[in-house]
Order: C-alpha cells, then sequence, then structure tokens
C-alpha cells in the first residue's frame, strides 16, 4: 500500500455549491480509507467516479499515458480545484505509477504510429542526404532514430496497428508497470473482451504482489470480481463499501445472461 487516505476539505462560500463539488458522492466523501492493494470504484456515470480518479492524479502528481500533462489540460479546471481540496496520506509515498483512461489509450496508439512514421521519414531523408557519405557516418547519423524504433518495438510490438486493440492495451498496460507503484485507471475495459480482461486481471495480481496499488473505476462484472478488492458504490451519497454479490450490475448481468428473451422482451420488443 502506498496511498493510505484521502480528505475532502471542500471550499467555503458559493463554491462549495460549484462543480465537482455539487457532486453528491463527493460533497459527502470526506475522508476515504484505502484498506485494500486493489479499490474499484463503481457505479453509474456521472456519479463522479472519473472526477474523483482525475483529481487524484492530480493530486498525486502522476502522468497520464497517451494524453497531454493533466495540469496543461484545460477540460480539468474542476478536477484541479478538488485537488487543491484533497489531503492525501501516504504510507508510502510514490511518485511511480501512472494514471489512464481508456481514451487516452486510442490517442496514445495514434502517437506512437506518428512517431515511428516520423522516425522511418528521417532514416529515409538521411539515406538520400548522405548518399556519398562513408557507411559509418551514415549509420552514426540514423542511430538516434533506430534506436528509437527498437525501443518502441521492444515495448509495443513491431505493428501496434496489427494488434488488436485489447493486444495493444495488454502491451502498453505491462510495458509500464513497475513494482511499488501507484495505478489509478478509468474505465481500462472499454478496449478489453471478456477473455482480455482475464489477462489484465493477471497484469494486476502481477503487480500487486510486487507491491504495487491500483484504483480503478469500473462498469465490468469481471474485473469487480477481483479477489480481496474493496468495491465502493458511488450511486448513493454517501460513498461506502458494496460487497461483489449486492452490486445491481453484477445481478443484471447475471439475471441477463440467465434468461435473455425476458429482458429482450422490453427492449426489443421481440415476442
Amino acid at each position: 500500500m502506498q496511498l493510505t487516505h484521502v480528505r475532502i476539505r471542500p471550499p467555503e462560500g458559493p463554491a462549495s455549491g460549484s462543480f465537482p463539488f455539487s457532486v453528491p458522492a463527493i460533497a459527502t466523501l470526506g475522508a476515504l480509507e484505502l484498506t485494500s492493494p486493489v479499490t474499484l470504484l463503481v457505479g453509474e456515470n456521472g456519479t463522479g467516479k472519473s472526477t474523483l480518479l482525475e483529481a487524484l492524479a492530480l493530486a498525486a502528481r502522476l502522468p497520464a499515458v497517451g494524453s497531454t500533462r493533466l495540469e496543461d489540460d484545460p477540460t480539468l479546471e474542476p478536477q484541479r480545484r478538488l485537488a487543491q481540496a484533497c489531503r492525501l496520506t501516504w504510507k508510502r509515498r510514490t511518485h511511480r505509477g501512472f494514471f489512464l483512461r481508456a481514451e487516452d489509450f486510442f490517442g496514445f496508439q495514434r502517437q506512437l504510429a506518428r512517431a515511428r512514421a516520423e522516425h522511418e521519414a528521417e532514416i529515409e531523408r538521411m539515406d538520400r542526404e548522405l548518399a556519398g557519405s562513408s557507411s559509418l557516418a551514415r549509420t552514426l547519423a540514423k542511430g538516434p532514430h533506430r534506436s528509437s524504433i527498437a525501443d518502441m518495438t521492444r515495448r509495443y510490438g513491431a505493428d501496434p496497428d496489427a494488434a488488436s486493440h485489447g493486444e495493444a492495451f495488454l502491451r502498453l498496460f505491462g510495458s509500464r508497470l513497475v513494482p511499488n507503484g501507484l495505478y489509478l485507471l478509468d474505465e481500462p475495459e472499454a478496449a478489453l473482451s471478456p477473455q482480455s480482461q482475464l489477462g489484465f486481471l493477471s497484469l494486476v495480481k502481477e503487480a500487486v504482489d510486487a507491491g504495487s496499488q491500483f484504483i480503478v473505476a469500473t462498469h465490468a462484472p469481471i474485473l469487480m470480481a477481483i479477489p480481496g478488492a474493496v468495491i465502493l458504490g458511488f450511486d448513493e451519497a454517501p460513498v461506502r463499501p458494496v460487497a461483489f454479490e449486492d452490486l445491481e450490475s453484477v445481478r443484471l448481468v447475471r439475471d441477463f445472461l440467465a434468461a435473455p428473451g425476458r429482458f429482450l422482451r422490453h427492449v426489443w420488443g421481440s415476442s
């Protein structure tokens, strides 16, 4: 465990009623004790899960994978105000780890493809411009670009575009994990099939065994089943621990799979 407590001191005056302090789950959060290496934030969209994660990432000064720096993101001004109101208590202060939103993963894939193409274009340009130079001169000039391509290949594969989103996500996620890190993840299941979600859980287990901590916002029952995880429900204020078996999303999926026709008659109009 790295982060053990989060306390929120809302601003006084008119600002206390503005977003994000107007969100019931955040307005009543007060103090949050983190007692497990894996904490799951569950609830419907708009209940404050992502907002809290973004604020925690800012307060902990974690880098964001695949996006602009959180400190420079103009859309996160409310989250910055919430981060300023957060007081974090650490058992072991760490600067290892990262914050990852599912939508940022797809942006990272595009950035990676552009970077590879730019390095390859530079290598081709040097071959043309240094055609009359010695082989050693050409090799030395192209060395930094070849080294960058080799590093990307080692970490993310030879052709990330050829891999499925799930494969690419797991490769990216696994390549960034280090021992004793703090990882804040917002709906990582968006890029993952059910089978890939199981692979994701395996990576989380290895990281936890190496001393890492995870705080994850998710809608996925497979992820909610992580053994030993503390599940915090955001649907009702104040935020409170919820048992896996009592989660509405778990009951809904289980009931649907047991009798899909019964549900689809109401949704699809089938007879």
